[in-house]
């Protein structure tokens, strides 16, 4: 339901602008609102069931690309740079209280598996557990790594966690400033 409200200028045979400026200033707060609500990737994909269409030829297409479009160029960096980031992502890893979560975070820091380690504070974690619901307070961990240290990271986890199964996932980091990504290499180990 949310999607079509999103695209029910498209479908609706009879909706125009009065001017192509009115269409720039009220495209984008729809454009905004649904990306912020439904994701980039979904808003496209739920466009093209909807109206059939490619995502190039939705009428707001041309707004997206001049507005977004600079940004990512502007994250990767200059065209033809050399890049000396290397693959990067962020892993979380839930702990019981802020004390296991410091001593965790310290020691993969000290041992070069993470640059950061970002404590996230009352946490409520609902999960299965031996067949029955259980609700905990937890904090949530946010490590930036390499993706190449992925193994070693979860190794260390598991032999420093009291978890018996201690959640550890991993998330691509898939553009960012190239400051903070070259400073996650030289911050941890090859």
């Amino acid at each position: 339901m949310a999607s079509r409200l999103c695209f029910r200028a498209k479908a609706i045979p009879s909706f125009s602008f009065s001017s192509s400026s009115t269409i720039r200033r009220r495209l984008p707060l729809v454009g905004a609102f649904c990306v912020l609500s439904f994701g980039l990737p979904s808003l496209f994909s739920a466009a093209c069931r909807t109206t059939s269409c490619a995502p190039h030829s939705l009428p707001f297409a041309p707004l997206l690309r001049s507005n977004f479009g600079s940004q990512a160029k502007a994250m990767e960096g200059p065209q033809g740079s050399s890049s000396t980031t290397v693959p990067s992502i962020v892993v979380y890893v839930t702990v019981p209280n802020k004390e296991v979560g410091k001593k965790l975070a310290e020691s993969l820091v000290r041992e070069k598996l993470a640059a950061c380690v970002n404590i996230v504070p009352g946490i409520q974690s609902v999960y299965q557990w031996e067949g029955e619901v259980q609700t905990d307070s937890e904090e949530l961990l946010i490590i930036k790594t390499r993706q190449s240290l992925f193994e070693a990271l979860t190794e260390h986890v598991k032999s420093n966690h009291p978890y018996d199964v201690p959640e550890v996932i991993a998330l691509p980091i898939n553009a960012g400033s190239l400051n903070y990504l070259e400073w996650i290499k030289n911050s941890t180990r090859d």
